[in-house]
Formats: C-alpha cells, structure tokens, sequence
C-alpha cells in the first residue's frame, strides 16, 4: 500500500462504518481465507462487519474460525442484501472486477458504500476508492497480512486470524511451490505459525479430506486425459453425466488440472467441465514458464487471472470447446515442441 491509501484507510476506519467483506463467486482458500482474516481483525477493533459470500463453497474451507457467520447470498438473500444497501465501507476481496460476483453485481454498483479493493489479479478495474492492487503478490491472504502491518500492527494477529491467513497463502501457492512464492512470503507464514497457525491441522483439513466418490472421479479424470506433445499441452474433460455418476459436490475437482503439469515437458494443463446447470463449460488453465494463460483465458475463454493460473469459460459444448481449444494452439508458438 501506498501512503496516500494507508492514510486514507486509517481515516476511513477511524469512525463508526457498517462494513460489508465480499469474495469472488466460488470462492477457494485464499477468498476465504482473506475475508474470514480481515472479519477477525476488524472485529478485534470493534468493527461492525460481516462477510457476504455470493454463493456456496466446498466442505473442506468450512472448518475455519468464523464460517459460520458468513451470509451467502444465495440462501440469505434478505439479510445479505440489506448488509449492501447499509454498508458504509465495502472491502472486496480476492477480485478487481464486479463481474466476479454474479448476480451480486447489480446490487455492489448500486451501493453508496466506500469501496476498498485487495487483490493481486491482472488488470483491476476502477470501482474502488482505495485500491491495493499487486500482482507479484503470492496471495490476497498475504496481502491481508500487509495490510493489517500497514494500518496497525502485525501484534494485533491473533491465532484465528493467523489460521485463516495460512490457509490461503498455503492454498494459492500450491504449498508455496508456485513461482509467486517468496522469501518474505515465507517470512509472513513463519510469523504465522509463531502467532497461532496450525500447520499440520490446516493441511490436513485442505487435503486429507478425500471420499471415494472424489477419487473416483480423479480416476474418471485421469482416464480422460489428452496429451498433445505438439505443443507440450495436456487437456483433462469431466462430461455432467461423469460428474453425477461420481455423486460430485463442490471443490471435489479442485488441483485436478494440476496433474497434467507434473508430466515431462509439458507447459500447459486445462480442464474443462460440462456445467448443465448454468449451460456453460467451465474451464482452469494453468502453465509453467512464461506462457501467459492469462492472456490466453482473457483472449479466447472470457476469463482471466494470473500469468501461470486463470479461468474462463465457455457457452458451447463441451467437444466444441475442445476442438475449438485446439485449433488455438497452433496459435501459440512458445508451446510448440
């Protein structure tokens, strides 16, 4: 943060708000993990503040400290409108762009709210009055930390605060594989753990949660692999039908597009899965190096994020989304064998 914005937050917060928190739609560890941190934090200070997530979210990020107050739109939709139309300070977390949060969208341009954006995704958009925008950070998590040392001071961390924060920098590193990954982030997560953390709980509830049903459809995903050593790219489909067989709930496909980069050579991974409900493919991107699927989502896929892991989707089937997803390929030279 700048000094212009940590003075104009500290002035900000300095009286009474009512304060809204909001993640992105299906939001992962570091969006909950983010806001359930900062909810903590203000809370501390005796902050009216509550979170409004715009939909449901997967089992295994529900055991953090504060879950349970979490408005979801969806299913609290009175409620959670009413905190907007209130709201006094708004801090959007995790996402630079309205669209992000679906059908809230309406609702946040509607509101006369302070906007306060943390977020490290490419190219924000403007709605915020203060933005804390930064791409070479490891996580929104990470920056939460910053942003409570820049405001106040890192004493103020507590053990619930400090889990929260873990999760996420944990979560959107890949367990601080990812190039992202810092010598100060790792800094933070010692701080993190000296503060309360727990480590191996946190772990243990992200990943050691699997059911059959979940495996069975890693299987099922794995069968379905496609390597194209052409262009050093892997793409993995999961049909509706092969997600109801395997009894899916949301988060059971999470990191399953990563393991096409654990193979040899390969420099891009993509899954794509058939979505009826909401009559779209949903697609994750993920590569190594220098070849932007951020770019890549923007440009073809109506999606983006960051430089090695993006989103998109797409509103035709699930074989024309693939076919289609090849012929771009050949597009893209620095993937060519």
């Amino acid at each position: 943060m700048n000094l212009e914005d940590i003075k104009a937050t500290k002035q900000l917060l300095s009286i009474p708000q009512k304060i809204v928190i909001i993640p992105h739609k299906n939001p992962d560890g570091d969006a909950i993990g983010s806001t359930l941190g900062l909810l903590h934090y203000l809370k501390n200070e005796g902050k009216e503040a509550v979170i409004v997530a715009p939909n449901d979210y997967p089992k295994f990020l529900k055991w953090m400290p504060g879950n349970e107050s979490i408005l979801n739109f969806e299913k609290d939709f009175t409620p959670a409108r009413k905190a907007i139309q209130e709201a006094t300070v708004i801090f959007t977390l995790d996402f630079n762009h309205l669209g992000r949060v679906d059908h809230m969208q309406p609702f946040l341009e509607e509101a006369t709210a302070t906007f306060v954006m943390i977020d490290h995704h490419q190219e924000p958009a403007d709605y915020a009055t203060i933005m804390y925008s930064d791409v070479s950070m490891s996580s929104t998590c990470e920056m939460v930390y910053n942003f409570i040392k820049n405001i106040d001071t890192t004493d103020k961390i507590t053990p619930e605060i400090a889990n929260c924060l873990y999760t996420g920098i944990m979560t959107d590193t890949g367990s601080f594989k990812f190039p992202s990954t810092t010598s100060t982030t790792h800094r933070i997560i010692a701080d993190l753990i000296d503060k309360g953390a727990e480590k191996t709980t946190i772990h243990n509830s992200i990943y050691d949660n699997n059911t059959p049903s979940r495996l069975h459809l890693l299987g099922c995903a794995l069968k379905n692999m496609v390597i194209l050593e052409k262009y050093s790219t892997v793409y993995i489909t999961l049909s509706q039908e092969e997600l109801d067989t395997n009894n899916y709930k949301k988060g059971d496909t999470e990191g399953f597009v990563n393991y096409g980069l654990t193979l040899e050579g390969i420099k891009f991974a993509v899954i794509f899965i058939e979505d009826k409900d909401q009559g779209i493919i949903k697609i994750s991107f993920r590569s190594q190096g220098d070849f932007s699927v951020n770019e890549f989502a923007r440009t073809y896929f109506e999606g983006g994020g960051h430089t090695n892991a993006s989103g998109g989707k797409s509103t035709v089937t699930l074989k024309e989304t693939t076919d289609y997803f090849v012929s771009l390929l050949e597009k893209c030279q620095d993937l060519k064998a």
